[in-house]
């Protein structure tokens, strides 16, 4: 427990714990302190010199209050006419070389710079002199640049280094010659890098997207998750009318802290483009636009065989799943699955398929083996939050898998998959680590999972977190990473095949032999379409990728930017999306969808409103009556005989940039695809 000391800060005597600095001091009273360097998420650089404050009886000048910390009896003031006279020499000169083009700045209305000067500068400036001037850089499709405004902060490059391990950008030159560039004039490539808009307190760094488009003023805000990763960042979206113009993350200590992918920040522009905005139906090989009544009329009239099936996907959402489950259950049918990859997950072990440790108590982990996954791009948040307990100091992590660069310095242990049974035996030398940690923890990727022997190495996983104290009553270290935000919801809500029915691959390999009639994809679009066969396919979602170009009928739902839903994270935290925007012309929300088809089949659901269907899910398990929290799950060991591949540990090609209709649909995401070269190959 740390020690409290009192100070008196504005003549005001407070206790707050030894080794915060005087900035975090005054913040806990209520005390505003000018800054510009300093970010709480950031290591401190103290060169900004715009936190001065007095100490009485220290130094006989205003010192930097974010780099020192409180003792025992200090007095501190932040509002003598000393340290008035010293911000406003600072500000005089942060502003002796910055461009008066606030009119054209992107950052006007949300300007650090601004705010502050108007606060507490001197408003006339004394000098006339030319004003420096700084070539503009091409930091890649995502960044724009106007290296005139920069204030030298370091905070983009602290980030990049510090956060997000790819040490992209730094100083060059020296006084009035520095400048902030990358190295070797190449673009910033790391899947974060837009949190450096975010964290520039000047116009420096802007989103070259969102240029000149809108200004902060003229947008509404809707407080929202992301649903493009298994993360499920918080996230803030900022829109105009019925168009989404910017996505921002918002601070969730227990997720995402204060930043969010590129993926999530910059595809927004992919959900106006390639929408389905009316039911179609395919008449002489060619999709035609019908009335909802044709639509949900011609589904009921197929739903009605024998022999037909369903796959949620990717982005679906538990009010959708829950109800499609339902109804193919009335219609007899239990051949159903939300696990497009093929992943073989254990239906009724909620505690083998969650993020068990949670997103945040990877912090409280002093060792992590990492099994044929690269959460860099997997999950780029969860993979910073590794790196930031990596740089705290005593965190060992190791890998079985591919080599591969995770950003932090990893044990690799090699791609065979019997260096698993070795460690669960107990004769690998890595199990001496394992062995002295107080709080291990493992995590599992999903191409470890869609394997043949995937049972297999689910089972010697299992092992492996029993033998070495990983499963404790304050503690569980066994983790499976999704990529996919829909899946931990699927397998919750049930929508896996019961006794008699048919998994994925089970459902694509009887389509393709003939033997399934009608198949139904709620926004299904990463199977393998050519498996499809002749089966009548009903596809439900927003966009027209994958899954509609091979329907037979379409019928159009809403992103997750136009309906309120339920998504459950990689750790098994259930959240909610809002409404930002309507959905573009006849779509409508998903769960409405299927639940109007119900009525068409003569086998009505029993739901009047969204409400009912919420209450449904909370009769099914306690995380979704406890919104926004995580539950302890209970740990059941995983029996499966142990019969391992030869095959080497491989990670499946992987484009972060576009793993989705709404990615794939973004122009912005293709040119990220085209600028990083990412040829999606992750060895």
């Amino acid at each position: 427990m740390a020690k409290v000391v009192e100070v008196t800060i504005n003549s005001i005597k407070t206790k707050v714990d030894s080794g915060v600095t005087i900035l975090q001091a005054c913040e806990l009273v209520g005390i505003e302190i000018p800054h510009f360097c300093y970010h709480k998420r950031l290591k401190i650089a103290g060169n900004c010199r715009m936190c001065l404050v007095e100490v009485v009886g220290g130094s006989p000048k205003p010192v930097a209050s974010c780099a020192t910390p409180v003792t025992e009896g200090m007095t501190i003031y932040t509002d003598t006419p000393k340290v008035k006279k010293a911000r406003e020499g600072v500000l005089e000169f942060l502003l002796i070389n910055h461009p008066l083009d606030c009119p054209i700045c992107d950052q006007g209305g949300e300007c650090d710079l601004q705010d502050i000067t108007m606060a507490y500068g001197r408003g006339l400036s004394r000098l006339d002199e030319m004003k420096r001037s700084v070539p503009k850089k091409d930091f890649g499709p995502l960044i724009e640049t106007a290296m005139n405004r920069c204030i030298h902060c370091t905070r983009c490059t602290r980030f990049l280094s510090d956060v997000a391990g790819t040490y992209e950008l730094g100083g060059i030159g020296r006084g009035e010659d520095m400048e902030i560039s990358t190295y070797i004039k190449k673009h910033i490539s790391s899947e974060l890098s837009g949190n450096i808009i975010d964290l520039c307190p000047v116009g420096a760094l802007t989103s070259k997207p969102y240029s000149f488009k809108a200004r902060s003023w003229e947008l509404s805000h809707c407080n929202t998750i992301d649903i493009l990763d298994a993360t499920c960042s918080a996230i803030r979206l900022d829109y105009r009318d019925f168009e989404i113009m910017r996505v921002l993350p918002r601070t969730n200590d227990e997720i995402n802290e204060d930043w969010i992918s590129d993926k999530t920040r910059f595809s927004y522009d992919g959900l106006r483009v390639q929408r389905l905005d009316r039911p179609y139906l395919r008449k002489e090989g060619k999709l035609k636009p019908v009335t909802w009544d044709e639509a949900l009329t011609v589904a009921a009239e197929k739903l009605k065989g024998n022999r037909i099936a369903a796959i949620s996907g990717d982005l679906a959402d538990c009010e959708s799943m829950l109800l499609l489950k339902e109804l193919m259950q009335s219609l007899g049918s239990s051949s159903l699955d939300c696990r497009q990859n093929k992943a073989k997950l254990i239906a009724k072990n909620r505690g083998a398929y969650v993020f068990n440790t949670t997103i945040a108590g990877i912090e409280n982990a002093d060792l992590c083996l990492l099994i044929n996954t690269n959460p860099r791009i997997e999950a780029p948040i969860i993979n910073a939050r590794l790196r930031k307990n990596y740089l705290s100091g005593n965190f060992v992590v190791a890998s079985v898998g591919p080599d591969i660069d995770y950003l932090y310095d990893v044990k690799k242990l090699g791609d065979d998959p019997s260096i698993l049974e070795s460690i669960a035996a107990g004769r690998h030398t890595f199990c001496c680590a394992l062995s002295n940690a107080k709080n291990p923890m493992l995590i599992i990727g999903q191409d470890a999972l869609i394997r043949d022997d995937a049972s297999s190495i689910l089972a010697l996983a299992s092992k492996i977190a029993e033998k070495f104290n990983m499963i404790r009553e304050d503690w569980n270290g066994f983790n499976v990473l999704h990529k996919a935000a829909g899946r931990v919801g699927g397998m919750d809500v049930g929508f896996t095949p019961k006794r008699g029915g048919k998994d994925t691959e089970q459902i694509l390999n009887a389509a393709n032999s003939g033997n399934i009639d009608v198949i139904y994809l709620l926004g299904a679009d990463e199977i393998d379409m050519t498996s499809l066969g002749s089966a009548f396919i009903i596809y439900q979602g927003h966009h027209g990728d994958n899954g509609a170009q091979k329907a037979d009928l379409i019928l159009p739902g809403a992103t997750y930017v136009e309906k309120s839903a339920t998504y459950v994270n990689t750790e098994g935290r259930v959240q909610r999306t809002s409404v930002a925007v309507p959905p573009p012309g006849e779509a409508k929300e998903d769960w409405l969808i299927i639940q109007n088809l119900s009525k068409y089949i003569g086998h009505a659901l029993p739901y009047d409103d969204l409400n009912d269907v919420r209450k449904k899910l909370e009769s099914i398990g306690p995380q979704f009556r406890n919104v926004n929290k995580v539950i302890k799950n209970k740990w059941i060991s995983i029996n499966h005989n142990i019969n391992l591949s030869k095959v080497p540990f491989s990670l499946k090609e992987f484009n972060f940039y576009m793993t989705d209709p709404i990615s794939r649909s973004s122009q912005i995401m293709a040119d990220c695809t085209k600028s990083f070269d990412t040829a999606v190959n992750q060895n």
